[in-house]
């Protein structure tokens, strides 16, 4: 049988701390679709896929995984999924997306797998359980099974027994798309949950003993409604004391419902200043919690702005206030020399030769088109969604 026949379903996205899980497709698309700053599930209908078409797709990646350990023998390898291994197989056509996405895995050590796509704790929770007890049945070594799920669902129709029977058949960490404690922001961005369903969904969570990860938005408070973004959003992670907080920033495409209100004067993007700011009054109100900061995109201005509360807090904001304090100039380099994939962090300013490079480009770019740059950073951004 050739390599090119073994195939399953893989969704279109994951958490960046997911790129080298397994990824299984338990559901299709998203049930909700209507959230104004998403354009991922568009025009594409939610589907519960059924449990024997899970365990189908489960057996191909076991399928898949035989035959690249077979490989390796035969390739004098002892099984183990080596460098030159992954090499041969990512070379020419031989092998398919999926077979490549298997050898991936393997490689870095088969142990983590992502449950896709938007919401698949919609299926039953019997059907959910037993895909996940059928997916350690043939891999027993997967010691992390992680899911996005909506709040709203844990919140009205889950129980915490149906969580914990779920931990027990394997998941271990649920990705929740917090974005605002603010009901204004919410019902506005059409989000489909209150603060209140936030609440209530993570302290289920918490309660379950299934890790935590809560996903905020930043900038999501635009010109208007920053303030109250930050300060509610603080409000609600206090109450529930994720074990994750990750921060993302608002970027908005042309096929988002939410372009529609830049359009109109409706919404005003904060800049990145601003977004700074708000970030600084999000952390300033985090009171009473344990959870980690992770700023793990490149959609973030800092990355290092990230840490355990409390103990981190000081270092996190001396972070974003250095960036503050730097000139109009050095801000503008440092935003270009991230979005283009040169600085990491602000210490990298300190290298004199690529700081006057990025300065001189902009400078041409200005000379040539002013307001050239402005532009070509959001292009940059439009990229890495």
């Amino acid at each position: 049988m050739s390599s090119n026949t073994f195939r399953y379903e893989i969704g279109p996205i994951r958490p960046p701390n997911e790129a080298y899980s397994l990824l299984l497709r338990f559901t299709r698309n998203c049930p909700w679709n209507q959230c104004a700053f998403c354009h991922v599930y568009k025009k594409r209908r939610f589907q519960k896929r059924d449990l024997e078409e899970i365990k189908k797709d489960i057996d191909t990646v076991k399928a898949i995984h035989d035959d690249i350990v077979n490989q390796s023998l035969k390739k004098g390898f002892g099984g183990k999924i080596t460098e030159p291994l992954a090499e041969y197989i990512f070379s020419g056509s031989t092998y398919n997306e999926c077979y490549r996405s298997v050898a991936v895995w393997l490689y870095f050590g088969g142990k983590n797998v992502f449950i896709q796509d938007a919401n698949s704790l919609a299926m039953k929770p019997e059907d959910f359980v037993n895909a996940l007890k059928y997916l350690k049945e043939k891999f027993p070594a997967v010691d992390r099974v992680t899911s996005y799920a909506r709040s709203r669902t844990i919140a009205k129709r889950l129980t915490v027994d149906n969580l914990k029977k779920m931990k027990e058949a394997g998941l271990t960490r649920l990705h929740i798309g917090l974005e605002s404690g603010s009901n204004t922001l919410l019902k506005y961005m059409r989000k489909g949950a209150t603060k209140e369903d936030h609440v209530e969904c993570g302290k289920k969570v918490k309660e379950s003993g299934i890790e935590l990860s809560e996903y905020v938005v930043l900038g999501m408070g635009g010109k208007k409604w920053w303030k109250e973004h930050a300060i509610e959003t603080a409000e609600v992670l206090n109450r529930i004391d994720p074990d994750f907080i990750r921060f993302r920033t608002l970027k908005v495409l042309k096929d988002m419902l939410l372009y529609e209100k830049l359009e109109t004067g409706d919404f005003t993007l904060s800049t990145e200043e601003d977004i700074v700011l708000e970030e600084r009054l999000l952390i300033e109100n985090l009171d009473g919690i344990s959870s980690h900061i992770k700023s793990d995109h490149i959609l973030n201005l800092l990355e290092e702005v990230e840490g355990n509360l409390p103990e981190d807090r000081g270092k996190m904001l001396s972070v974003i206030d250095e960036f503050l304090s730097l000139s109009e100039e050095q801000k503008l380099v440092f935003r270009f020399g991230r979005r283009a994939g040169i600085y990491r962090s602000l210490n990298d300013l300190k290298d004199e030769l690529t700081y006057f490079k990025i300065k001189k480009q902009i400078r041409e770019m200005e000379a040539k088109e002013p307001g050239s740059t402005e532009k070509t950073l959001s292009l940059l951004l439009d990229n890495y969604i």
